[in-house]
């Protein structure tokens, strides 16, 4: 069968539009297409092949596993999930695992956590969650109704209740909206989708000391910025603040579908049999691809290479404004990184994304106004400088 992008519009449910070419082929931090035009890949799949391409670690793992064994269900355990768990807890300051499919499944299971330990322990009147406007938690009901974006959940009805939003980094909000009613604040520790939003340091830790006054849990939503993204293996190892539960996806399988909630052993008991779970979540393949991508992943030379290529990133993004003039800031941490707009091009930041696409570079936006990149934790200079020549190609089209 010959596919073409026409096929999508037949096929597909038309919730997406991908762009007109279909990559069928990635080596490291290239991609190629059905014409085999190259690319070099600034997005990582959304901040999720946190080693490139077919890494050979990740190989290796999937097909020794697919020998082996592929499904089970949670009738039964396994190994692979099992090791993960122990080098995640080992890594954290989690006691408990808990595995899922995707990050939204991970945001899900967390707030379900929440509210059930807040039930068990307090009463069903202390069910407030506490969200951030801007912020993006998954696209399940429940947890795109915590996220502080109503685009993404107006239109489908009655909305899950007792949920309330305040600004990001605005403390005296947060604690105006919080009381003994409060079960939960859930955040990312540095918002993604939001425009690549870092967290002031007073403020974070404003929030750590509100959930212990109210007694409510402090959940980070880590699926974005976790698993090395911003040069820790989680963000808040470099933030000095400790949420209660974490939740974690995107890079964590660097490609392979996964998810996972982290939280301590007294918080997790309250998730008994039979309260919550998840027909794939702990899947054997999923987990060895995942174990094989940590081993990668939380060593010095990885941690320590992604500041290095944030330095990188960020001096040469600064030069091509020098000679444009299109940023009004650049920002975010490790590879996580926003350019915003300067006000003459605010709004358009989709244009950037397919002239970079028309010059051979793959790129994000977060919102409007902003360009983002997240590409592979490993990807070598001279794929950086490669891209980002390409990308002032984009820019000098666009100028004109």
């Amino acid at each position: 069968m010959k596919v073409t992008r026409a096929t999508f519009n037949d096929v597909m449910v038309p919730n997406y539009n991908p762009a007109k070419m279909i990559p069928v082929k990635g080596e490291g931090s290239r991609v190629w297409d059905q014409d085999g035009t190259e690319y070099v890949d600034f997005a990582g799949g959304i901040a999720v092949n946190c080693l490139g391409h077919c890494h050979p670690a990740m190989v290796n793992a999937l097909t020794e596993q697919g020998n082996k064994l592929w499904h089970l269900s949670n009738v039964f355990t396994n190994e692979p999930a099992i090791r993960l768990a122990k080098k995640l807890t080992d890594a954290t300051f989690a006691d408990r695992v808990y595995f899922a499919n995707s990050g939204a499944e991970a945001n899900e299971a967390a707030l379900k956590l929440a509210r059930r330990w807040a039930m068990d322990k307090h009463g069903a009147h202390k069910d407030q969650i506490v969200a951030f406007n801007k912020g993006f938690h998954g696209r399940t009901f429940f947890t795109v109704t915590v996220g502080g974006q109503p685009a993404y959940s107006d239109g489908f009805g009655p909305k899950p209740g007792g949920v309330e939003h305040v600004d990001y980094n605005d403390l005296a909000a947060l604690e105006a909206q919080m009381s003994d009613k409060t079960c939960a604040v859930m955040m990312e520790p540095l918002q993604g989708e939001g425009g690549v939003i870092s967290p002031d340091l007073e403020f974070i830790k404003g929030v750590r000391a509100l959930c212990d006054k109210y007694n409510a849990l402090l959940i980070f939503d880590e699926v974005q910025t976790g698993f090395g993204r911003t040069g820790s293996l989680y963000a808040y190892q470099q933030l000095g603040v400790t949420p209660d539960i974490l939740a974690s996806a995107k890079s964590l399988g660097g490609g392979f579908p996964i998810g996972a909630m982290l939280t301590t052993a007294a918080i997790a008991e309250h998730l008994k049999p039979g309260t919550h779970g998840s027909t794939y979540g702990g899947n054997p393949l999923a987990c060895a691809v995942a174990e094989a991508v940590f081993d990668v992943v939380n060593t010095d030379e990885v941690l320590t290479g992604v500041k290095a290529r944030e330095e990188l990133f960020k001096s040469k993004l600064e030069e091509l404004n020098q000679r444009y003039g299109i940023f009004k800031d650049i920002r975010g941490k490790g590879l996580l990184i926003g350019a915003e707009l300067s006000d003459d091009y605010a709004g358009k930041a989709r244009d950037f994304l397919n002239a970079g696409a028309e010059e051979g570079v793959m790129v994000l936006v977060a919102g409007p106004s902003v360009v983002r990149f997240t590409p592979s934790l490993i990807i070598p200079e001279a794929d950086v400088l490669e891209g980002l020549a390409r990308f002032e190609k984009a820019i000098a089209k666009i100028v004109g």
